[in-house]
């Protein structure tokens, strides 16, 4: 799966540079050609490692860093050491900031297996027997950028390719009239286009943002339609320029960059067929426009299940702007977010059961990192990384299933960790995927999603 345009982690602009004649620039440039045709689409579907269990993704990420302690993980030790501070066996040295602070939602046991889940999810809470919950996740720090940055491309610096674009270089996708990879987005998070880079993998790898505010299936792309010719003419007008765009590529010894431009072309050709149909809402009975509620959060739910008939590869999408469970003054605001929210995940789950999608669809669910166990102020949380809460649904894992904890305190994972790369790792082999063979050699050296670390969470698959 190495692309034919990287050798040994250089172009092969400069690799011909280097080789200093051999081929010859006319005999190369009829190799690249040949290769270039034998290799094809780059979006079309590839054989898995091995049987996948899911066949598509939705990540619903919730930006910002909810609270465990206020939603799936209760902790009464808090209440019973109200006002105190954290002890330095469960601290290990770090500033717990204020004091132990309990919740200030109610928790209840839903479903067979007795998942807790908090007033925050109502509805949620009616799915709790779809639903498999990780309470002992972790990661590396407790800042936003690079947690943003490790939960989207396992690295904490930019700027790697995020998990949709490794899915997409790995397996390409079903439907070759949409992008293998969409971001609904409705702005910018902290690091903004980052979080869905293709980084060194080709550009038709990357994500393609959608700006959810307004869900107008005539601009919700911009420039998709032409107002000048019909889809004929723009064929033929097409076929020509990538006729002249061909030869530009052999004179450049297949330049990525310009490849990936012309299949960005190909791409939006395509798209203004497809597109206007795939996110035109208008076509859904109001009944199923009910279940998922009003916003741009209920309707990004709504379009991702769309996509997802549609055999689009991944959607990702992303809880309002910058960082709206980023709550450090007063967790009160949880309950603006999970209203939100908690419809159109209820909503999503129980569409995509209704439609026979949800066996193959893998449905995540959780954000950058969690919130202390302690005061921020006098009724905020601040960021926490040593122990919190993701869930995750349908595409073979267990259902109803409470893997891993967090210390009394909910204050770090103790049973079962599972870091992010751990998360990475069992979410390529949910889709078929070894992540020790998913590599794209660059700079020299094979990289992959996981880099050297990551372990598949057996005890969460089906």
């Amino acid at each position: 799966m190495t692309n034919p345009n990287i050798i040994a982690g250089l172009t092969r602009r400069d690799w011909l540079r280097r080789m200093g004649g051999g081929f010859g620039a006319l005999g190369l440039a009829g190799v690249l050609a040949s290769e270039a045709k034998a290799a094809g689409n780059p979006l079309a579907p590839k054989a898995p490692h091995f049987a996948p269990k899911a066949k598509r993704v939705i990540f619903l990420f919730m930006n910002g860093g909810p609270s465990h302690v206020d939603t799936f993980d209760p902790k009464p030790m808090l209440a019973t050491r109200n006002g105190e501070p954290a002890p330095e066996s469960v601290r290990k040295g770090r500033n717990g900031g204020g004091k132990l602070m309990p919740s200030n939602f109610k928790f209840a046991r839903y479903g067979r297996a007795g998942i807790d889940i908090s007033e925050l999810y109502p509805k949620l809470a009616e799915r709790a027997d779809d639903l498999c919950v990780i309470r002992s996740m972790y990661t590396d720090v407790p800042n936003h950028e690079p947690a943003l940055l490790m939960m989207n491309s396992g690295v904490i610096q930019p700027t790697r390719p995020s998990l949709g674009s490794w899915l997409t270089y790995g397996l390409g996708t079903e439907n070759q009239d949409l992008p293998g990879f969409v971001v609904l987005c409705p702005g910018k998070p902290v690091v903004g286009p980052q979080l869905w880079s293709n980084s060194f993998l080709p550009g038709i790898f990357q994500g393609t943002h959608i700006n959810n505010r307004s869900v107008d299936p005539k601009s919700i792309i911009a420039h998709v339609a032409n107002k000048s010719l019909g889809k004929d003419a723009q064929r033929g007008q097409l076929d020509l320029l990538q006729q002249m765009n061909q030869l530009h590529v052999e004179s450049r010894y297949g330049d990525p960059q310009l490849e990936s431009r012309i299949q960005s072309l190909e791409m939006a050709f395509r798209m203004q067929f497809e597109a206007r149909d795939a996110f035109d809402l208008g076509q859904e009975t109001p009944a199923t426009r009910g279940l998922y509620g009003e916003g741009p959060f209920a309707n990004a739910c709504l379009i991702a299940r769309r996509l997802a008939e549609r055999g689009v590869r991944i959607t990702q999408v992303y809880y309002g702007d910058g960082q709206p469970w980023d709550d450090h003054g007063d967790m009160e605001n949880h309950r603006d977010h999970a209203r939100k929210s908690d419809a159109p995940i209820a909503a999503l789950l129980a569409d995509l059961k209704a439609r026979g999608l949800f066996d193959e669809t893998l449905v995540i669910w959780g954000g950058e990192f969690g919130r202390t166990p302690t005061s921020q102020g006098s009724k905020g949380r601040d960021h926490h990384n040593t122990g919190f809460t993701m869930w995750l649904a349908g595409g073979g894992v267990k259902q109803g299933h409470i893997h891993g904890s967090t210390d009394e305190f909910g204050w770090n994972a103790v049973e079962d960790r599972v870091h992010v790369h751990d998360l990475h790792a069992t979410i390529l082999h949910l889709m078929g995927i070894d992540h020790e063979k998913l590599t794209y050699r660059y700079s020299g050296r094979d990289f992959r999603l996981t880099d050297v670390h990551g372990e598949v969470v057996k005890g969460i698959i089906a």
